[in-house]
């Protein structure tokens, strides 16, 4: 476990090796989860990141809107 100092403008830095194992990004959003005395920073994906990701998808037997009741 790696310790942070918040600084005084309330900032804090990942370490370098987090941020290379997760591959953040200048620049990249992340939520913030609360839970009980827990904070969680969440790096959110963006929209590219899911680029081709259904590529290959068999779309075969897919219920046409006819067939819905």
């Amino acid at each position: 476990m790696r310790e942070v100092t918040l600084s005084q403008h309330y900032q804090i830095s990942i370490p370098q090796e987090i941020r290379d194992l997760l591959n953040l990004q200048v620049g990249q959003k992340f939520s913030v989860v609360l839970k009980n005395d827990s904070i969680t920073l969440v790096p959110q994906s963006s929209i590219q990141s899911f680029r081709g990701v259904l590529k290959g998808a068999n779309t075969h037997n897919v219920r046409d809107r006819s067939e819905r009741v």
